[in-house]
This record gives C-alpha cells, structure tokens and sequence, in this order.
C-alpha cells in the first residue's frame, strides 16, 4: 500500500521494517531496535516510523526496566518485555 512520505510529499511510501536507534528515557544509553515498521520512501530513499509506532517504543521503553534491556533488540522482543507499570500513567 503506497503512502505519502512525510520528508519529500511524494505518494511514494511503502510499509516495511528497519533497524531504529533509541535514547532511553534516563539518557545513559542507546540502543539498537531491529524489524520496527517504518516507511520507506522509493522517492527520496528515507526510512521514518509513522506516529503510532514512536509512542508504542517511547510508552514501553518508559514503562519497562531499561537496565535489563540489550544493546540490540528486535521491536517485537521490546514489545513482549514485561513492565514494571500497567500504563503509561503520565499521559492524560
């Protein structure tokens, strides 16, 4: 399914899965997030994630204990990571 790309305006996006690199909420580190849905421009060559996927990582990465998280994992593995709350009780 083609969509717009939001860098370039150009109907050219397509879904597809891309390594993403993270700052965790504390800011001690960063890590490698492989297989994250994304868009990838066929225009202007961009790989972004769409808004749904940034607050799934940034709500999880908030919600789990980061310290026991790999320097790499896939988004599916981050997904499944159990958290220490429920939700994100911060977000109104």
């Amino acid at each position: 399914m083609m969509v717009e790309c939001a860098w370039c305006g150009e109907s050219a996006g397509e879904k597809s899965v891309h390594t993403a690199f993270w700052e965790l909420p504390d800011g001690t580190r960063g890590i490698e997030i492989t297989d994250v849905p994304c868009i990838k421009c066929s225009a202007c060559g961009m790989y972004y994630q769409e808004e749904e996927v940034i607050e799934e990582i940034e709500t999880q990465l908030l919600l789990v204990d980061t310290k026991l998280l790999p320097k790499v994992i896939s988004y599916k593995e981050l997904l499944a990571t159990p958290r220490l709350l429920k939700r994100n009780y911060f977000k109104f």
